[in-house]
């Protein structure tokens, strides 16, 4: 089962449940992909986006949900803090276990070795190769702050 159908999927029992809080969180997911799914529109792709794609978009979910709560916090807003959480928790049950820092330090030392990156010219190429290799899995911040580390020196 794809992502897009699991979450369709979770989308109907959440309606039969009357689970407000999930069916609108499930509801903004389905618009972002719907939108993506526009907007990458092709000949070429007829189907919409897809897993990997669906990932980064729900990242981008809660990096979104994150920078509210910051500004949420600043203006002492305890309730929408609340509804932004519940929001990241649910977007967080579609994208796989997220790898520990010294899990992604370890993937990042082997991509390193294996495609001989040097300096922060390839820091780049190494972003990528972590995208396509760990779609969802890692936190990119995380990696920019390692990967300056190592190819830094």
């Amino acid at each position: 089962m794809t992502l897009r159908n699991k979450i369709d999927e979770d989308y109907k029992k959440a309606i039969k449940n009357k689970e407000q809080d999930r069916i609108n969180t499930l509801r903004l997911i389905r618009s972002a992909i719907k939108d993506k799914d526009i907007a990458s529109r092709s000949i070429e792709n007829k189907d919409g986006i897809g897993n990997d794609q669906i990932l980064t978009l729900l990242i981008s979910l809660i990096k979104q949900r994150k920078d509210s709560i910051e500004q949420f916090q600043k203006a002492k807003r305890e309730d929408l803090i609340k509804s932004e959480q519940s929001e990241i928790d649910i977007i967080n049950e579609y994208l796989p276990n997220q790898k520990s820092v010294e899990e992604t330090e370890i993937i990042i030392d082997n991509l390193i070795k294996t495609h001989n990156l040097e300096n922060l010219k390839d820091m780049g190429k190494l972003m990528g190769f972590v995208k396509k290799d760990y779609p969802g899995e890692v936190d990119m911040g995380i990696v920019g702050k390692i990967a300056k580390s190592k190819l830094g020196n």
